[in-house]
């Protein structure tokens, strides 16, 4: 946000990400005549990310807490470059207030909600708390004496036999499934409980917990929201991420084929509601869980962009991070609730393609030898790779998003499925088979599936596959290339040196390792569905 509350133009953006995300903000960036700088660990040196920016500033050594999550080297990093704005991303500080107050007290505008929303929400304790005084429906619970969650096992499982089992234990401070726990009984109740309690504490440093009555067979709808500096607020509709693997997001879609015309309308204007609690600024986006009578009840508040945000862009015709920018101006938000209303026309579909085994959804990292991405109407693959690119084991083994419109969910479906089938990637194990599989799943064609889908469809979505023809041939020739070019690998991985950014490293160091130099390669622009 400006850091005087007045308005105040951006012209240089500091992406403190990396991969697809990076090159997608620094694509809408560029689309508004503003200049981006990447930052890159050592792993990252001949990333996409990296040659789309027009500056590149090395941050240190591969391990993200010693790079992409050390907030000194990131300011530094915008002195060095002098960029007057930071984009956090998704994951990494793009939900640490601290960083946001950092960068407030550096005079460096931040890319999303004052850091006292950040604080406040980010804390589920404080988050129910906050949105119950609003009149949003919560799911049933205890958050522990005072609110500051449950001390001993002892006090937790008093707690869950009142509320009464099913019961889920869940971590304050965090999400993404770390620290939570689905109990039935008591007698599972201590071990669940020193568990989710022991990966809280790896995780988010807080092994702080509470207890939420458990949903059974609910969907995961979300709704995006958008405020601005003016006191308006409004929402974008909504999403639903039903298909989880671990509870974590592996499919979205937009309009959710649960709901009707009144329950989105009610879901939205609770969403709006509990981000003007807050006193919400930019784009954030409120969870739900509905349940199968048609109640839903708030889950968290995800204050940053997600990682799905591309479903809403394409049934909106609108342009988040350009959205985010000039909220960040100080402008007010372009539409109101009716007009953006207005704008939802379709159905948009996403399939995170992840570099992982499509059975056991295990990472996969290693070299892409070859890849080819779909394209044609209405399709859309956000990545932060190229052929010849390494899958790092340090961070998500994410390939890429891909994404389709159709004018209803069967053209989107259909679509989906013909773009799933063009999509080959060699070198590397991925989940296409698994989404291939989904797409063709006739629960899933029917609109027919909760959060537990993946679980009860094991034996069919997970089953062992074969490679078909194509993707055969494709296999035998990488291998015969791969072979061939043994000693010269340096001619695959030469794409890392195209840019010269690969010599980043070599140009006059500043405080902490940190280090600036000009892109030499920019990534072609890519546009979205106009309207």
């Amino acid at each position: 946000m400006p850091t005087n509350g007045s308005p105040r133009r951006i012209r240089r953006v500091l992406v403190a990400n990396r991969g697809e995300i990076a090159v997608r903000v620094m694509r809408t960036c560029r689309e508004l005549g503003i200049e981006t700088v990447a930052v890159y660990s050592d792993v990252d040196r001949g990333a996409l990310h990296v040659r789309s920016a027009d500056r590149a500033v090395a941050i240190g050594p591969a391990p993200a807490r010693e790079s992409y999550l050390d907030i000194g080297k990131i300011l530094e990093a915008c002195r060095v470059s002098g960029a007057d704005a930071v984009h956090p991303g998704y994951g990494f500080l793009s939900e640490n207030e601290d960083f946001a107050d950092a960068c407030v007290a550096a005079g460096v505008t931040f890319i999303g909600p004052p850091a006292s929303a950040m604080r406040l929400m980010g804390d589920k304790v404080s988050a129910r708390a906050t949105v119950t005084r609003a009149g949003v429906p919560v799911v049933p619970g205890d958050n522990g004496d005072g609110g500051g969650g449950f001390p001993t096992a002892e006090t937790a499982l008093a707690a869950a036999e009142r509320i009464g089992f099913p019961v889920m234990l869940k971590a304050a401070a965090g999400g993404g499934g770390k620290g939570m726990r689905l109990i039935d009984g008591a007698a599972k109740f201590v071990a669940a409980y020193d568990g989710a309690r022991r990966e809280a504490k790896a995780a988010f440093g807080d092994d702080t917990v509470y207890l939420e009555k458990a949903i059974l067979r609910p969907r995961h709808v979300e709704v995006q929201v958008f405020a601005d500096a003016h006191g308006n607020a409004i929402h974008l509709g909504e999403r639903d991420c039903s298909i989880q693997r671990r509870h974590q997001k592996v499919v979205e879609e937009s309009p959710s084929p649960a709901l009707g015309a009144e329950l989105r309308a009610r879901m939205g204007e609770v969403a709006v509601r509990a981000a003007l609690a807050c006193d919400y600024r930019g784009a954030g986006t409120i969870e739900f869980l509905l349940a199968q009578s048609g109640e839903f009840y708030f889950l968290e508040m995800n204050t940053r962009l997600q990682v799905e945000h591309p479903v809403t862009e394409m049934v909106t015709g609108l342009d988040l991070v350009a959205w985010q920018l000039a909220v960040a101006e100080g402008k007010p938000l372009p539409l109101s609730q009716e007009q953006a209303d207005a704008r939802r026309r379709g159905t948009a579909i996403e399939c995170r393609v992840y570099a992982e085994d499509p059975i056991r959804f295990l990472p996969s990292p290693g070299r892409i030898t070859s890849l080819r991405t779909p394209s044609g109407p209405y399709v859309r693959d956000d990545s932060g790779v190229q052929a010849g690119a390494e899958i790092s084991v340090y961070y998500d083994p994410l390939v890429s998003k891909l994404i389709v419109w159709g004018e209803d969910r069967d053209a989107a479906l259909g679509r989906m499925r013909r773009a799933l089938g063009e999509y080959r990637v060699g070198g590397i194990k991925t989940n296409l088979p698994f989404h291939r599989r989904l797409m063709e799943h006739p629960a899933f064609i029917a609109g027919d599936y909760d959060t537990g889908f993946i679980e009860r469809e094991r034996d069919v979505l997970l089953a062992p596959y074969t490679l078909d023809a194509e993707q055969l041939e494709l296999a035998i020739m990488a291998a015969a290339i791969h072979t061939a070019s043994v000693g010269g690998s340096a001619s695959v991985g030469g794409s890392a040196s195209v840019g010269g950014s690969a010599s980043v490293g070599g140009s006059a160091s500043v405080g902490g390792g940190v280090s600036a130099a000009r892109s030499a390669w920019r990534a072609p622009v890519t546009g979205w569905r106009g309207r």
